[in-house]
């Protein structure tokens, strides 16, 4: 493909050269055959150029989902003037049709190479958004006529993006049609609902879109219906709100009244309580002064009680001297005594030290006994917190390894499912690589799953599963429920792709 790619590229180049050489040489002659003089050089330019640049406009404005046919049109319609003016260049017309030929047979080379090069660029955005082919082609047309302008009417009118698309659908149908037959004998004898596929035929839709149009008339109800209730709750909820407005507006009324007789009482109480204090100011100084009468009189009854309690003291100042006097003899006696004591007791504690030295040595020993015994329970601690070290590392080394096993499973099953996803992925590349309807893939998916989670039994792998799983209807999903069991009871079982280089 590289080589032919590159065999063509030069090839056009070639032929597009020549033809724009020859074309150019050829109207040049005619430019000044007909008096154009120096611009005659700029001429065929103009309009060989011009088919280019008219193609390149149009290929732009489709890439950019613009399209504008009359760009096209003009390019053709300059396609045309320099095959006629080539042509023409001979100047002997019809008289001379081998030579006209071969004039207008040099443009053909340059445009031919321009529309290929154009129709490359088209088919390669197309097989880049993945629309294999964009109309009908000839051979359909001229086998099935009718159909084919229904099916082109169709995917101009609703935006059918290829053949392929509108094929599968139109194929779609028909089996659905059959179906219908099959379960209803007529087609008119079934339920509107499940003939809907049919109804909507002509709008471009599929079976599934179809069949899901009743639901979604459902759901938008239900919507409407949700905001109806909505509204009228709203409508509702200010209701009540204006009613406690109201409400509130009528209590702060009686309360506001309601503070005022309090205002108008608190100034009363007021004036009553300061009548009475002012009476009981007056009561209260008279008493006062009563009370300082009598403080007087009990003040100089109590000065000439201290006169009295100053002799009293004076008295007593002098029996205590010779009270003291008295306690000093008392005192030498006792000292004379005290000392006849420690003689005694002098005698006595030479025995008494001689004891407490020997009690004394005992508590030592009974000391250097405990500090032993201390020691001993202190080490014996230490080698059990020693123990409970090694036990509490060891423990912490079970538990990193058990961790360390977790870890290990994760990435087991992480590898697991990356080996089934590729595996999987393998499986759709070799669908792709044969080629297979998207309904064929589907009831193959389905038996995978019926192999892998069902024992092989359809009916234990429920439509919704497999409807979601596909992204189809539960209908549908039936449908690829019952291909798959086909498949499976004619010997299908997927092989184990094998995995190679990076995938491996």
């Amino acid at each position: 493909m590289v080589a032919l790619t590159l065999v063509a590229l030069a090839g056009g180049t070639v032929l597009a050269g020549i033809g724009f050489t020859g074309s150019y040489a050829s109207l040049v002659h005619l430019g000044f055959s007909h008096g154009l003089g120096r611009f005659s050089y700029a001429f065929p330019v103009g309009v060989d150029a011009g088919i280019v640049v008219l193609l390149a406009m149009d290929l732009h404005l489709i890439r950019r989902g613009t399209p504008w046919p009359v760009l096209r049109l003009l390019a053709h319609g300059f396609t045309g003037a320099t095959i006629y003016f080539n042509a023409a260049s001979n100047g002997a017309g019809l008289a001379d049709p081998t030579g006209t030929a071969m004039h207008a047979v040099v443009p053909l080379m340059f445009v031919a190479a321009v529309e290929a090069g154009r129709r490359l660029v088209i088919v390669t955005a197309r097989i880049e958004a993945g629309h294999a082919a964009a109309g009908v082609p000839v051979h359909r047309w001229l086998l099935a006529p009718v159909p084919s302008w229904r099916m082109y009417r169709r995917m101009r009118l609703y935006g059918i993006p290829s053949y392929t698309r509108a094929v599968e659908l139109e194929r779609e149908r028909l089996v659905y049609r059959v179906m219908l037959e099959r379960d209803h004998g007529d087609v008119g004898q079934a339920p509107a609902d499940l003939r809907l596929p049919l109804t909507m035929a002509r709008f471009g839709l599929s079976v599934d879109e179809a069949l899901a149009l009743p639901l979604e008339a459902a759901e938008q109800a239900m919507l409407r219906e949700e905001r109806q209730a909505g509204f009228e709750a709203d409508l509702a909820e200010r209701a009540q709100e204006r009613d406690a407005h109201r409400q509130i507006a009528r209590l702060r009324s009686v309360g506001r009244v309601e503070a005022a007789g309090f205002e108008v009482g608190a100034e009363t109480a007021t004036a009553k309580a300061h009548a009475h204090a002012r009476t009981v100011a007056a009561g209260r100084e008279a008493e006062a002064a009563e009370r300082t009468d009598q403080a007087e009189a009990v003040m100089r009854a109590a000065q000439a009680e201290q006169e009295a309690a100053d002799a009293r003291l004076r008295a007593a100042e002098t029996d205590r001297a010779a009270a003291e006097t008295e306690q000093a003899a008392a005192e030498t006696r006792r000292r004379a005594a005290e000392t006849d004591r420690e003689a005694v007791a002098a005698e006595q504690a030479s025995a008494v030290e001689q004891e407490a030295a020997e009690q004394a040595r005992l508590r030592a020993a009974e000391t250097a006994r405990a500090l032993a015994e201390t020691e001993e329970a202190t080490a014996e601690a230490r080698r059990r917190a020693a123990e409970a070290d090694r036990d509490a590392a060891t423990a912490e080394r079970a538990r990193i390894a058990e961790q360390e096993a977790a870890q290990e499973a994760r990435l087991g099953a992480a590898e697991a499912r990356e080996r089934a996803a590729e595996i999987e992925l393998r499986v759709l590349e070799m669908e792709d690589e044969a080629r297979l309807t998207p309904s064929q893939r589907g009831a193959r998916k389905v038996a995978r799953m019926i192999l892998a989670d069902g024992a092989g039994i359809a009916e234990s792998i429920d439509l919704q599963t497999i409807a979601e799983a596909l992204g189809v209807s539960v209908a549908t999903a039936s449908q690829r429920r019952a291909d798959a069991a086909e498949l499976i009871a004619a010997g299908y079982r997927p092989a184990r792709p094998v995995l190679t280089g990076a995938n491996a």
